[in-house]
């Protein structure tokens, strides 16, 4: 299994939308590293959800429920399917994830405007370490 981490804005689809629809094709992806990221999903990957625009935390997570594939509306860019597969006890800041001094690697941290990328297993065992509570 896999993780990754995909941005939204809760004014255009939340984790609440992602909540109530149960499951959303993952589109409007443009940047080649985060499409890049996009086609390395595979199903049963683990997708963190991270509200941007102010909120700038992570606050759920979505599994990814189809393989990878061209986006009809542009071929330069590629779609997969994802399904609500929970929420974090408390949202994880960027804030602590900078002040955790952990992750100054991480694309979150290094490449602000990336909306979709692959994580470490340390971010993932962190998170957890933080929601104990959540299913990941």
């Amino acid at each position: 299994m896999n993780y990754f981490l995909a941005k939204t804005e809760p004014t255009t689809y939340s984790l609440d939308d992602l909540e109530r629809d149960r499951r959303t094709s993952w589109d409007g992806v443009t940047n080649p590293q985060a499409v890049r990221a996009i086609r390395e999903m595979r199903p049963g990957d683990i997708v963190f959800i991270y509200h941007s625009g102010g909120v700038s935390s992570v606050v759920g997570m979505a599994m990814v429920k189809s393989q990878p594939r061209d986006d009809p509306k542009n071929p330069k860019s590629a779609v997969v399917d994802l399904e609500f597969a929970g929420r974090l006890g408390s949202p994880v800041s960027l804030a602590e994830i900078k002040q955790s001094g952990k992750f100054d690697d991480l694309a979150l941290v290094r490449q602000g405007r990336l909306s979709t990328m692959a994580v470490p297993e340390k971010f993932v065992a962190w998170i957890r370490a933080r929601n104990p509570k959540a299913t990941i």
